[in-house]
């Protein structure tokens, strides 16, 4: 809904206003002239007063610039101008995340590692898609739904911020379980845009299920697939093995992500691969996927003009009518 404005559809005529002053110049110029007056040779005999009428005479001029004024004002056309938008149809678009939690996850080329990185980036997301339905898959040697598709936002943030590496689910990088369980959650939407964003940080060396296969389905359920390798290239700190007290032993290690099974994922399903090697890049990745998956909205709008021109004439002929009152009653023997 947007507010009232005010706005003149015709403010060239303005420029007629430089011409008042040159009026009144030349009433200045000509008032004796337009004056009438008796010459007499003495006063002498002749009651002498000061008739406040003639005083009150340039009334009947400015009555006239003010009718003049009004008429312009007018012509400008002044006019109050309500629009509304509403949105008559809203198609919003599925999409489901699946996210991997393997303990790669934990290593630091990404601050504060790559996991934490990803849920910061991640919850932005979420909260620019506010007309679509969002969904949480998360994987490693294994899979399951974290969120089911939902328009609320709030669920779907508090579920990425909640995501953690508990070895709760069987380490390991189940890339095929994890994109068949993202397709098991779509395949039944009736969304014409359904959309698996599938993260990665390693390559696919468990599950029971083969890439390629969860590929098919993706396929025959028309789901694009979106391939997210993180990491940065070459050697990055990540966790190696567990201490006795329960924290994490870090050690500078390869990393190796199978970029060519992500391409070919998303190359089959009309989607597209990136890399982020950075928080800033994986940053700029999800924004593009913002702007290559666009919510349809249909919007109309819909424009009332309330004039005011009207009001201006009727006030102008209002003053010039009593100008004529004036000229012809009460100031005639002056005129």
């Amino acid at each position: 809904m947007i507010p009232l404005q005010f706005e003149f559809v015709n403010p060239e005529f303005f420029w007629l206003f430089l011409a008042l002053p040159v009026a009144i110049a030349w009433f200045l110029w000509k008032r004796k002239e337009l004056t009438a007056s008796v010459k007499l040779s003495s006063l002498k005999g002749l009651k002498t007063s000061s008739n406040w009428l003639a005083k009150l005479r340039p009334l009947l001029f400015v009555l006239r610039l003010i009718a003049l004024s009004l008429f312009i004002v007018a012509m400008a056309r002044p006019r109050f101008v309500d629009t509304t938008t509403k949105i008559k149809k809203t198609e919003g678009i599925d999409i489901v995340m699946a996210i991997d939690v393997s303990g790669s996850m934990l290593a630091r080329d990404l601050k504060p590692n790559r996991l934490e990185a990803l849920k910061k980036v991640a919850s932005n997301f979420v909260m620019d898609r506010p007309n679509d339905r969002i969904g949480v898959v998360i994987y490693a040697g294994e899979s399951y739904t974290q969120v089911p598709l939902t328009t609320d936002k709030a669920v779907v943030v508090n579920a990425i911020n909640s995501i953690s590496y508990g070895n709760t689910i069987e380490d390991g990088t189940a890339i095929g379980e994890g994109l068949a369980t993202a397709v098991n959650r779509l395949k039944d939407s009736s969304s014409e845009s359904k959309v698996v964003i599938l993260l990665t940080d390693g390559v696919n060396n468990t599950g029971y299920i083969d890439p390629m296969i969860a590929t098919e389905l993706a396929l025959a359920f028309d789901i694009k697939v979106y391939g997210i390798g993180l990491g940065t290239t070459g050697n990055a700190m990540a966790p190696v093995a567990i201490n006795p007290n329960g924290s994490f032993r870090y050690a500078n290690i390869p990393v190796v992500i199978d970029e060519d099974l992500l391409k070919e994922i998303s190359k089959a399903t009309g989607g597209k691969y990136f890399r982020a090697t950075s928080t800033s890049k994986l940053e700029d990745v999800y924004e593009e996927i913002n702007k290559l998956e666009k919510t349809e909205i249909e919007e109309f709008q819909y424009t009332s003009f309330e004039e005011y021109f009207r009001i201006f004439i009727l006030w102008g002929v209002a003053f010039l009518l009593l100008e004529f009152l004036l000229k012809y009653t009460l100031f005639r023997s002056f005129i």
